[in-house]
């Protein structure tokens, strides 16, 4: 996959998830996956900083 094939997979799934939803049920969807990023990259860091180095 190059490097423009993956953020149009990204916008078509997006575009799928949007289809016959309101804006505010897309508003809500949008704001769930920011925070599901958000949680997973708090988890990796934390990982990074505070796992031990032989795990």
């Amino acid at each position: 996959m190059n490097a423009c094939e993956f953020p149009m997979m990204i916008s078509a799934v997006a575009c799928c998830m949007a289809e016959g939803k309101s804006a505010d049920e897309i508003a809500l969807i949008g704001s769930v996956l920011s925070q599901l990023g958000d949680t997973l990259a708090t988890i990796a860091a934390r990982q990074a900083l505070c796992a031990p180095e032989n795990d």
